[in-house]
């Protein structure tokens, strides 16, 4: 397995997938093997069937991860051992379409209310104001924030894409505050070292504790900052196209999921029973 870890470490990086990703998908491999302890270029199609019941009859591992195995053994056996007649037969599977869990404006303004650390204040209001991805804000720099144009440079974010966000003049305030105390030189956010970012479970944390003092029921994550984001953007009139745009969506499809949220619209809609003449003296 060694050398076909290190080829398919080289197939991962000359493609230039993320870190992350690379070792993701190697740790994949990895467990694959070792379930049948055999080197998986030995293993067949047949093989590949039975690990994936394993994993979802045996080991009752998310839908996500099943298909994070998946996407890992396709590209071993597609690019590292050029098996293209085995990769139609390693299917994905369904996803189900959850709706996202999103905060009502009032919500939003609780929750940051909660939040006395002007560091983690920043943070939150960040991912909120510009529906940054919480990997996005760790590893945000300071040189990032340009506040002559008024907006912040997100860079590398998922698929390794850069986008321009807007800086609004609020969270600017309570960034030039936070880097009076701080003077943070490199990443905006340093973790317990200067050189190093924040880490993602810190901020999970932050904004946990935020919500659980706020009183807030909802399952409240970074990531529900920014499905709030979206969903707030698109109640105020903000078209699909732009919040794409802000979002680093690839695809309008993606974005398009958060009308099923917005409430604007549903708001409107009269009921039918509503529409029933003298459906009160029928009562």
């Amino acid at each position: 397995m060694v050398s076909l870890r290190q080829r398919m470490l080289e197939d991962l990086r000359v493609r230039n997938y993320s870190p992350r990703t690379q070792k993701t998908y190697i740790d994949a491999v990895a467990k694959f093997a070792q379930h049948y302890g055999k080197p998986p270029d030995q293993l067949q199609q047949e093989d590949v069937r039975r690990y994936q019941v394993h994993l979802v009859d045996e080991k009752g591992v998310s839908w996500s991860a099943f298909n994070q195995a998946v996407c890992a053994l396709r590209f071993f056996y597609r690019t590292t051992l050029s098996r293209d007649w085995t990769v139609k037969h390693i299917p994905f599977a369904k996803l189900p379409r959850k709706l996202p869990v999103v905060l009502s404006r009032d919500e939003v303004r609780q929750l940051l209310e909660k939040v006395a650390n002007i560091k983690h204040l920043g943070m939150l209001m960040l991912a909120y104001s510009c529906g940054l991805r919480v990997s996005e804000v760790a590893k945000l720099r300071t040189a990032d924030i340009d506040s002559d144009r008024m907006v912040i440079h997100v860079r590398e974010g998922k698929g390794r894409k850069d986008r321009i966000v807007p800086l609004s003049p609020l969270v600017l305030e309570i960034l030039r505050e936070y880097w009076r105390e701080a003077q943070s030189r490199d990443y905006l956010f340093p973790g317990k070292f200067a050189d190093r970012p924040i880490t993602i479970s810190t901020i999970q944390k932050v904004v946990g504790r935020a919500a659980a003092t706020a009183g807030i029921k909802k399952r409240v994550s970074m990531h529900c900052l920014r499905h709030s984001f979206a969903t707030h953007h698109l109640e105020a009139g903000t078209d699909l196209r732009t919040v794409q745009m802000l979002m680093g969506h690839s695809s309008m499809k993606t974005t398009s999921w958060y009308l099923h949220v917005s409430t604007e619209k549903l708001r409107s809609a009269k009921s039918p029973i509503d529409q029933i003449e003298d459906f009160a003296a029928i009562g």
